[in-house]
């Protein structure tokens, strides 16, 4: 699933590439027969191939959910740094008959032999990639010093991509990413059978809209791995936040790029283990936030004891 905010801030007119609007279904039912037997239909989520041609040279297999395939397919191009503008892609056609994306550019892609060589496998579910250069990029990576986040807006934000309607509720299955303001407002939420999938387009709606990452606040709900960090930043996105935890390499570069990470969301609950100096804490709201919680248990206790007398 893919749905965006209709209220997303956009820089006005901007250049945008021929895309088609090849949207697949999301979903597939099949026969299921439970532990007595019986048999029902169960709804699971949808896995399609779709390969990438870069002017007619075929780059990479995406195995995709197929909700936002021209943004994900631009994404993944911006992220592994292949097409540097948007204004050098001409346009992008998804065609599910043969499962592929054809992207012509104005100019073609210098030396993409060398710049694709070395391909590093990553973690996580649908096995993403990344081409090796990536990494040599990092250094000069620099996210905002001056971005703030408010403890309150985190738990919004949780509490936000909880309640969103998914494939997820529907199918499970699959991983979903978010992109908030700085105050909580959602921007897009994008589903996929892998987080790099969904990462990478919404790297590609942003691209599209004009978007910047630097009061922006990301959401997966995969963990906080080495690919997610550089992705996030390479973005330009100073808050990374999952429900999910982070890896030794992710928690690394984090560090090294600048970026706050947040595990373990859930609740009012958080771990941030890197980039402390830029979430603001607001104890007065966690205090009143427990008190309520603890409030409406003991409503919820009394009710119970009325309902329980004979």
């Amino acid at each position: 699933m893919a749905s965006m905010n209709p209220s997303a801030p956009s820089t006005g007119p901007r250049y945008r590439p021929l895309l088609s609007q090849a949207s697949a279904g999301l979903t597939h039912p099949v026969t299921a027969v439970d532990e007595h037997g019986r048999r029902e239909t169960l709804h699971i989520p949808a896995e399609r191939p779709l390969t990438v041609y870069l002017d007619r040279r075929e780059l990479v297999t995406l195995m995709t959910l197929g909700a936002a395939p021209e943004a994900l397919t631009l994404g993944y191009l911006r992220n592994q740094r292949l097409v540097r503008a948007l204004d050098d892609i001409v346009s992008v056609q998804v065609d599910w008959s043969v499962d592929a994306v054809a992207v012509v550019t104005r100019a073609g892609v210098a030396d993409l032999d060398a710049r694709t060589a070395r391909r590093v496998v990553t973690t996580g579910c649908g096995q993403g990639s990344v081409f090796g250069g990536l990494m040599d990029e990092v250094d000069r990576i620099a996210l905002p010093p001056d971005a703030r986040l408010r403890q309150s807006v985190v738990h919004h934000i949780v509490e936000t991509v909880r309640t969103q309607q998914s494939v997820y509720r529907q199918a499970g299955s699959v991983h979903g990413c978010a992109l908030f303001t700085h105050d909580g407002e959602l921007l897009w939420f994008v589903e996929d059978v892998g987080r790099h999938n969904a990462v990478d387009a919404i790297a590609g709606l942003m691209w599209l809209e004009g978007i910047d990452g630097a009061d922006k606040v990301f959401y997966t709900t995969g963990r906080l791995t080495s690919e997610m960090v550089i992705k996030g930043a390479q973005m330009g996105i100073p808050f990374l936040l999952s429900r999910s935890g982070t890896t030794q390499m992710g928690h690394a570069v984090a560090r090294q790029v600048g970026m706050s990470l947040l595990a373990r969301c859930s609740g009012h609950h958080f771990l941030l283990v890197s980039g402390e100096e830029r979430l603001v804490f607001e104890p007065d709201w966690l205090d009143a936030l427990e008190a309520s919680r603890r409030l409406r248990t003991a409503a919820s206790r009394i009710d119970a004891a009325f309902d329980a007398r004979p």
